[in-house]
């Protein structure tokens, strides 16, 4: 009995302990006493965290309390993500635990901690080899991509001597017997700054840009330009940046001899035939920028009185592709690009809001004409036009060029009169081609033309070859003759035609300004990016030819350059009469 007795007691009171024991426990580590108001606590499991970052030892990488996953590579947190954890994790126990000496607590060393922890970290690191592998990677991408975008588009330069461009800039004031050059040739070649005087002009963009300026116009904007290559193999065309209008302009006075005006053009042809690019087309693929209108460059005789030089009548030249502001309707290797406006935008933007003043205007006078009587050019109708327009004030505006202090020199009295008329006239000057004609474009003014070869056989790149969408052609003979008046012409044209040949000439005001060297259009097209194509596309077609065999491009008759060039055919044409040459002397 009492040891039944003594055995119940005992069962009792390890089962009473048993409760005691579970109910402490539970108390101890199932509630979290941190929670309740008023009351602090550091738990054991929260030491055991705490001791666990001592220096002394390094976590097991499967340690819950660091956190970190057992499979270390194949976590997706970053390295550095946990570093900052363990800092944050720490630094919030030190917040939320009032310091106390009795806990004898003492806090881990983070940078030592971290210096332990790197090795493991590195684990987790792509090797240097596969790191250097994935930038090899990267950059075969974008050069895939670039050799994608710039097929059959790479450029290289020719490396030619300094004497024949930047040289010549630092002698700026030998480049022109009648005017410094040197102030034209600040701002990548743009001329100095117009400001808006009179509000003529945007609040930015507008140049004193001189209409000879465009080689170095040209060659700036060649250097940013996004297909250049050093590498000639790969190239599609190589560009020569030889200023040859600024060569020949010093010796165009002061009766120098013809071997001094022929001297730079004949080294720099030299010097080209003997570089290892000249052979893979013989020249073919070469292009250059002569600023200065063809005849300038067209010496057919040994004369020292005759005009201008021989460059593009050398052999090495006729095999070159030469683009002038204007070009010869009889000569198959110079082609016409515009010549350089007042108006060189930076951004797209630019030029949109530009069009969209233009558009705006309100335009008063039926036609205008800014310009100087050529009375020593026999077969000249400036003289008539000047005679027309001052007959009928009330619709026709003269702007009259008598001298170098003239308005005409001034961009802001041009601009205004274009912007304030419906039509400009254009006819022929010294030369077929003139400057006014892309101002009057740029001012959103409808260019009537006298001749063809003021324009239609000329940029054959830049302007539609439907010429009746964007401008007027009277013919000079039907002017001199007095068949017609200008002003009846232009009366009978209805205004909804009107209207939609001005929205045609406004449209082409982004293909006959050269956009700012320093900045870069994004999806403009200016002159300068349609020359480069045709440039591109002409190359192409004789690289072609070569290659089976066949010389089409070079073989027809010369005197129809302007046929084959601008209507493909050398067949009868309606303009075949402009283009008839009794002597070659004028030409």
């Amino acid at each position: 009995m009492d040891n039944s007795l003594t055995t119940r007691s005992r069962n009792k009171f390890w089962f009473v302990f048993f409760f005691l024991f579970v109910s402490w426990y539970l108390l101890l580590y199932g509630i979290d006493w941190s929670s309740l108001p008023g009351i602090v606590t550091t738990s054991r499991y929260e030491a055991n965290s705490i001791e666990s970052f001592r220096p002394t030892s390094i976590p097991p990488l499967h340690h819950e309390n660091v956190n970190v996953s057992s499979n270390f590579n194949s976590t997706s947190i970053d390295n550095a993500t946990t570093i900052d954890a363990i800092k944050n994790d720490t630094r919030s126990k030190e917040e939320e635990s009032p310091s106390n000496e009795s806990d004898n607590v003492v806090l881990p060393d983070l940078e030592e901690l971290e210096k332990e922890l790197e090795p493991l970290l590195r684990k987790n690191e792509p090797p240097k080899e596969e790191k250097k592998v994935e930038k090899i990677e990267k950059e075969d991408d974008n050069k895939g991509v670039k050799e994608k975008s710039c097929a059959g588009r790479y450029i290289y330069v020719a490396e030619i001597p300094s004497k024949f461009n930047d040289n010549m800039l630092k002698e700026c004031k030998l480049l022109n017997k009648w005017e410094d050059m040197c102030q034209y040739l600040v701002n990548m070649g743009l001329g100095p700054d117009l400001g808006n005087p009179q509000r003529v002009f945007s609040n930015k963009g507008w140049f004193t840009t001189n209409q000879f300026s465009l080689e170095v116009l040209f060659h700036n904007r060649m250097k940013q330009y996004d297909c250049l290559t050093n590498d000639s193999s790969e190239a599609s065309a190589v560009f020569v940046p030889y200023y040859a209008g600024f060569d020949v302009a010093r010796y165009l006075w002061d009766d120098f001899s013809t071997s001094m005006r022929d001297a730079g053009s004949i080294e720099v042809a030299k010097f080209l035939k003997e570089k290892p690019e000249w052979e893979t087309m013989w020249g073919r693929d070469h292009f250059m920028i002569a600023g200065r209108i063809t005849w300038d460059f067209r010496r057919g005789i040994e004369e020292d009185a005759a005009w201008g030089n021989k460059l593009m009548l050398l052999p090495e030249a006729q095999n070159m592709t030469i683009l002038t502001i204007e070009s010869s309707p009889w000569n198959r290797n110079d082609f016409a690009i515009p010549y350089p406006t007042y108006f060189h935008p930076s951004s797209d933007s630019d030029v949109v809001q530009w069009q969209n003043r233009m558009r705006r205007l309100r335009r008063k006078v039926l036609f205008s004409f800014a310009g100087a009587p050529r009375p020593q050019l026999e077969e000249s109708i400036r003289s008539e036009i000047m005679e027309q327009c001052s007959a009928t004030r009330r619709k026709c505006k003269l702007l009259e060029c008598k001298d170098l202090h003239n308005k005409c020199n001034k961009p802001v009295h041009v601009m205004r009169l274009f912007q304030s008329s419906i039509f400009c006239l254009q006819p022929s000057g010294d030369s077929f081609t003139r400057r006014s004609t892309f101002d009057s474009i740029l001012a959103g003014c409808i260019p009537v033309f006298f001749t063809p070869g003021s324009a239609y056989v000329q940029y054959i790149w830049h302007l539609p070859k439907d010429y009746t969408k964007y401008s007027v052609l009277i013919p000079e003979d039907d002017v001199r003759k007095k068949k017609v008046t200008i002003e009846n012409v232009l009366s009978k044209i209805p205004k909804s035609q009107v209207a939609a040949m001005r929205e045609e000439v406004i449209k082409l005001i982004p293909n006959v300004v050269y956009a700012d060297p320093r900045s870069r259009l994004e999806t403009v097209k200016d002159a300068f990016d349609l020359a480069v194509k045709g440039v591109l596309e002409r190359v192409d077609v004789m690289r072609k030819e070569m290659r089976q065999g066949k010389n089409s491009s070079m073989v027809f008759d010369e005197e129809y350059s302007w046929k084959y060039h601008t209507i493909g055919t050398l067949e009868k044409h309606e303009w075949d009469h402009f283009f008839l040459r009794t002597t070659k002397e004028k030409y």
